[in-house]
């Protein structure tokens, strides 16, 4: 059991690396410090990598947590 949850969090791991790796960077500290006018809204694919970030985020440490008690 303890094997196949390792092998579940090291695929989330490198799934959730990708997907980081992947989102839009935007235009640099101008966007962060509000300097840009450029706008905040995420739309169509952007959107969903945005959320399946957290989610697969959130996914992991579960796991992380759960490997710990067993």
């Amino acid at each position: 059991m303890r094997d196949v949850i390792l092998i579940l969090q090291v695929i989330l791991g490198i799934v959730l690396t990708v997907v980081i790796l992947v989102q839009v960077k935007g235009t640099g500290f101008g966007r962060v410090w509000g300097a840009s006018s450029t706008s905040f809204t995420r739309r169509g694919l952007e959107k969903l990598v945005f959320k399946a970030t957290f989610v697969l985020t959130f996914v992991f440490i579960v796991i992380s947590v759960l490997l710990l008690i067993i």
